[in-house]
This record gives structure tokens, C-alpha cells and sequence, in this order.
């Protein structure tokens, strides 16, 4: 679905695997055109939009023949993995920009350090080039973006008296939420294990995850900037009736607003979609707006999710495959998708493209200030394990927040170099 925040997935078997990708004698169109194969995902982009692309990409290259295979997310990750082992791999693969440092670390994707100038990598989003790199080199390049801001319901904001807009910082958002939180309406939703959220205010506190030295990495919740962004996240989950044992998809915090007493809520801009649908009763009644931050000149840190597209070192047609990754991020296309998509452009330059787009052009203003989480493949670990949710759990029921970061820290470092 739309703005999905992007992860792996569960496995193939490698039949299946191989049987999606092209073989080397399917390398050349019957027309004499190079045939390049392109792996991008579900509602990576709309039928319309691949359609249009594709017949101008076929006027500015004739003699390139692009064929794009959509692919599920469900067991993407193995998939991949699988491919890039092959000698029969496509030419270029949308990744889940977290995803690229263990496909990297595996030798199975091209270097494509020397082409960042003519791929406009120098005001790529951040959130997206970082994790695309790996050891000093790009494999990953920006593809489109997608980011949390905060949802909430224009009306009771009227009556409450709140322009939105003017909610900068983090203490008037505080003010704003604690004046909602009146007359059997719940200031803001936020259920006690939501960790991207949670990461965003531990950034703004210059704080991290986890941090690596002499080639380890090590769990840092523990430290005064990481507790600081804890701190401030339990006086906000306090402002409204959010489970403290559980996240937003349990029960479906879109789910929660559409009922109708809820002020505001941390998502996604797609999740206004869902809440309208649940109740028809809300459809013109949703705004948005950029989650704040410590001070009114920046915008509230964000884990920024989305997707790069990487090259496998086994591609047939690698130079081909730049070509088309120079089309479909390059200005233009970038443009128009971020329109057709709603999700954020690659570029911070190109943030205007979705202006006319309330959710999108607050998931752009808080693009600026993105993050992504650790770029190591020991990370994959941590997300499965999840200590940081338990930690979360912990301390909103009462536990001593160094104790319980402490342990929390130990479970991360344990889980990131457990392959080391």
C-alpha cells in the first residue's frame, strides 16, 4: 500500500526465485534493442504512471528494451538474496533502503560510487542515501521516500481553539496536546511501542540507537541523549489512552481514531486514507502537519522509510541499467511520481513537487531532517528480537529508565554482533 515503511521478508525456495528473473539468452530483445530487466515492488508505482514511463524511456533510448516485473514484498528479502547469488540476476531491483548494507555486504551489487555526480547525488535525501551506502562506497541509489507527520482531526483543533500551524516545537505541541486532552477527547494516540517514533526524538536529542567503534557496534539507549528522547516520549504517550504494551498496528491505531475521540496520531499520510474509510463521517475532517522539534527552525527527526535501486554485480547490462536509474530519478520522473504516489521525491530540492498535497508536503518538510536506522547488517537482528519495544514497555510501566536502557542496550549490542 501506499507510504508502506519498507522491511524484508519471509523466504522462497530458490525455483521460485530464479524463475522471476531473466536468463542470459533473454538479454537481447528480437529487434536487435538490449533488453533490461527491472524488479520494483508493489505500488512502487501505478499502472498508469509505468505505463507512461516506459513509452517516453522507449523514445529517449531506442535501443534499450526495458522490461519491469513487479514484485510482492512478502519474501522479498530472501528473494533478492537469491538473485544476487545467481548468475541470472535482473539488471536493476528496487531495495528497501534499509535493506541494501546486507545485500552489499554480500559482494552481490555493483559499486556505483563514481556515478553519483551524474546521478544529482549531491542533495539526495539523507535518509535514503546513507543507508545505501555501505563502507564508504554507494550501491544504493535515492528512489522515492516516505516518512511519519502527524495526523490529526481539524475540527476538534478549531474548537479547541489550535492553529496547527503554528505548532513548531515540541513544548507547543505539548501545550496543544494537553488543551485537547479535555472533555472525553484524547489529546493524541500514541501507543507505548511505537520505536520509530521513539528513534525520531532520540535523534533530536543527538542521540542514536546504536553506535559503532573499532568495528562493533553497541546498543546506546542507555545514554543521556537516548533517555532525554525517552523521557519526552513518555510525557507524550501519557497525553492521551495508547496501550503501553503494544504498537500501532495492535490494535490498528487507525482503527482508534476513526471512532472519534482522538485528537491526533503519529503516522504516516496514508493512514488519513484508512481512518476515512472506517469512517466516512471524518472525509475533509484530516490534516496534517510535520512531526516539531526541539527548536521552530527544524522539524522533529524522522526515520525516513523508501526504497533504493541497486544494480547486482551480476547484471547483464549494467551500463543500461544506470540509464534507466538516471530516468527514473532524475528530475522529471521524480516530479511526476512523487504527484502520482503521494511519497516524498529523492531530492530535498525537488520538495515543491508535492505542494499541492497536504500530507505529502508535511512528510517533505520532515524528509529534511530524516534518518535512517544503524547501516549495518546486524541491524536486521535487532528489529526481529525488538528489545527496544520491550524497553519502551518497561519504563511506561513504571521502570527505572537507566536500568531498564541498560538491559535494553546489552540485548542490541548482543543481537548486532552475533554474526561477528
Amino acid at each position: 500500500m501506499k507510504y508502506r515503511l519498507l522491511a524484508g521478508g519471509s523466504a522462497l525456495v530458490l525455483a521460485a526465485t530464479l524463475s522471476a528473473c531473466s536468463s542470459p539468452s533473454d538479454s537481447a530483445s528480437g529487434d536487435g534493442r538490449t533488453r533490461v530487466d527491472v524488479w520494483l515492488m508493489r505500488d512502487s508505482v501505478s499502472d498508469a504512471f509505468q505505463k507512461e514511463f516506459t513509452a517516453d524511456f522507449a523514445e529517449r533510448h531506442p535501443g534499450i528494451d526495458v522490461r519491469i516485473q513487479i514484485q510482492e514484498w512478502d519474501g522479498i528479502g530472501q528473494k533478492i538474496t537469491a538473485a544476487l547469488a545467481s548468475n541470472d540476476a535482473p539488471d536493476v531491483i528496487e531495495a528497501g533502503n534499509t535493506q541494501v548494507a546486507q545485500y552489499a555486504e554480500s559482494g552481490g551489487l555493483l559499486d556505483l560510487s563514481d556515478r553519483k555526480d551524474e546521478l544529482n547525488g549531491e542533495d539526495w535525501l539523507s535518509g535514503l542515501a546513507e543507508p545505501g551506502a555501505y563502507e564508504g562506497r554507494q550501491y544504493g541509489i535515492p528512489y522515492y521516500a516516505a516518512n511519519r507527520v502527524v495526523v490529526y482531526r481539524t475540527d476538534l483543533f478549531e474548537k479547541a481553539g489550535i492553529d496547527a500551524e503554528s505548532i513548531r516545537t515540541r513544548q507547543q505541541w505539548i501545550d496543544a496536546t494537553t488543551e485537547l486532552n479535555r472533555g472525553g477527547t484524547q489529546g493524541i494516540y500514541l501507543p507505548g511501542q511505537m520505536w520509530y517514533a521513539l528513534a525520531g526524538f532520540i535523534w533530536d536529542e543527538g542521540g542514536d540507537l546504536a553506535t559503532e567503534s573499532g568495528g562493533k557496534w553497541s546498543g546506546a539507549l542507555d545514554t543521556p541523549e537516548a533517555l532525554r528522547g525517552m523521557a519526552f516520549y513518555e510525557k507524550l504517550q501519557a497525553l492521551g489512552k495508547g496501550p503501553k504494551d503494544s504498537d500501532e498496528d495492535d490494535p490498528p491505531q487507525a482503527e482508534v481514531m476513526a471512532q472519534g475521540q482522538v485528537a491526533q496520531v503519529i503516522s504516516t499520510p496514508g493512514g488519513a486514507n484508512v481512518i476515512v474509510e472506517k469512517n466516512p463521517e471524518l472525509q475533509g475532517k484530516l490534516g496534517f502537519f510535520p512531526i516539531p522539534g526541539k527548536t521552530a527552525d527544524t522539524p522533529g527527526a524522522v526515520f525516513t522509510g523508501g526504497s533504493d535501486l541497486v544494480v547486482p554485480a551480476a547484471a547483464g547490462h549494467p551500463e543500461e541499467a544506470v540509464t534507466f536509474i538516471k530516468e527514473l530519478t532524475g528530475d522529471v520522473w521524480q516530479k511526476k511520481l512523487a504527484v502520482a504516489m503521494s511519497y516524498v521525491p529523492n531530492r530535498t530540492s525537488l520538495a515543491s513537487a508535492v505542494a499541492g498535497d497536504p500530507g505529502a508536503a508535511a512528510m517533505a518538510a520532515g524528509a529534511a531532517n530524516g534518518h535512517a536506522t544503524p547501516n549495518t547488517p546486524g541491524w536486521a537482528a535487532v528489529e526481529a528480537e525488538n528489545p527496544i519495544k520491550d524497553y519502551m514497555t518497561a519504563v511506561l510501566t513504571g521502570g527505572d529508565p537507566a536500568t531498564e536502557a541498560a538491559k535494553a542496550s546489552q540485548d542490541i549490542t548482543r543481537a548486532m554482533n552475533a554474526g561477528s
